[in-house]
């Protein structure tokens, strides 16, 4: 019988044998990229043991390819993820990536169909920034995706969203993740709140079905809970994060609770329209009623009153992450990068009155 050679090992194969993700492999055989050295031994020991050998052809044809960079926003005109992206051009700007901006107007459909047309064009690497729909399913969906991304060879960073769990429940091999502390910002802030004596705190969320406002209610609920608060003190109204939602929810917030004397606002845009419907019903910031937002966007300093709220370095999260995208930071540790949430103290937050 004639014997049939093994067929040669594969990058993926390499991969296997050394425990890393084949982006991590062409890294060490690329040269170009920084790479722990006991990670590095580990790939040139699997070569080694593999009998691997480059593939010129491929390594040409992936060269080739491997100029885009894709950064999936929900809303490019929402400052959030404009400075977010701004963050991460300010790292691929100067070199020979092409960066380009892919917007899913909130729709998960729209973000899977990103996915997809990346990894057919082969993308080098894939930043989905902010949070995303909350949903078992869709979460599977994306993390199949995001599997074959890797298995692909593309770099896939999560940057404002929580860690994707693979098979295992754990984070998601392969992935770096620049994770914001939506939670306990939302716990800082509530809890702020209570320190000036309010008891009766209203909250317009944002979209129910959106990690972000799943993790900042959380935080909000969290602080309530170890003060002995909630119930129907304590209202909540979603929406989505838009000045107009903070308007009509403010609107049915003092429907529910003529009595509130603080209102906490998912986001700093819809903070404003919270400040908005007040001053129209002829109620004082923070005199009668104090308001908090999240995020400190570029104009919550600005707004009169000037606004309390959380604070993301978003540029910098963004800059983090590019970096993570184009190899020029090592991945961190477990694969997740922490970015700590600020209160920020301003003008439109004070005491209850009498207090």
């Amino acid at each position: 019988m004639t014997q049939h050679p093994d067929p040669p090992a594969t990058l993926a194969d390499v991969a296997r044998r050394a425990g890393v993700s084949p982006a991590t492999v062409s890294r060490v055989l690329n040269g170009n990229y920084p790479v722990a050295l006991d990670t590095a031994a580990r790939v040139q020991r699997a070569v080694t043991e593999l009998s691997y050998v480059v593939n010129g052809n491929a390594r040409a044809l992936a060269a080739a390819t491997s100029d885009l960079v894709g950064i999936i926003v929900n809303d490019v005109a929402d400052p959030f993820f404009g400075l977010i992206a701004s963050g991460i051009q300010d790292e691929t700007g100067g070199t020979d990536v092409l960066a380009i901006i892919g917007n899913t107007a909130g729709a998960p459909d729209r973000e899977l169909r990103y996915l997809t047309l990346l990894r057919r064009q082969r993308a080098r690497a894939v930043v989905l920034t902010g949070g995303t729909v909350d949903s078992p399913d869709h979460l599977r969906a994306v993390a199949t995706q995001v599997s074959a991304l890797v298995s692909a060879g593309t770099t896939v960073v999560l940057c404002g969203r929580p860690p994707l769990a693979g098979a295992d429940h754990g984070p998601l091999a392969g992935v770096s993740t620049v994770d914001f502390d939506n939670r306990g910002g939302g716990q800082a802030l509530t809890a702020h709140l209570i320190a000036l004596g309010h008891r009766r705190i209203g909250y317009v969320a944002g979209p129910a079905n959106r990690t972000t406002t799943k993790l900042r209610v959380l935080g909000h609920q969290d602080a309530l809970k170890r003060h002995g608060l909630g119930g129907t003190d304590c209202p909540v109204v979603s929406g989505d994060f838009s000045r107009g939602t903070g308007e009509s929810a403010t609107a049915e917030l003092l429907r529910q609770r003529p009595d509130l004397t603080a209102i906490v606002a998912g986001n700093d845009t819809i903070a404003l329209g919270v400040c908005a419907y007040l001053r129209s019903q002829g109620r004082t910031v923070p005199a009668d009623v104090s308001v908090a937002g999240f995020d400190d966007l570029p104009f919550s300093a600005d707004a009169v009153p000037a606004l309390t709220t959380v604070r993301l370095p978003l540029i910098e999260a963004g800059r983090t992450a590019g970096r993570l995208a184009l190899g020029r930071q090592l991945p961190p540790p477990g694969g997740i990068f922490p970015v700590p949430a600020e209160l920020v103290v301003r003008a439109s937050t004070a005491p209850v009155r009498g207090i």
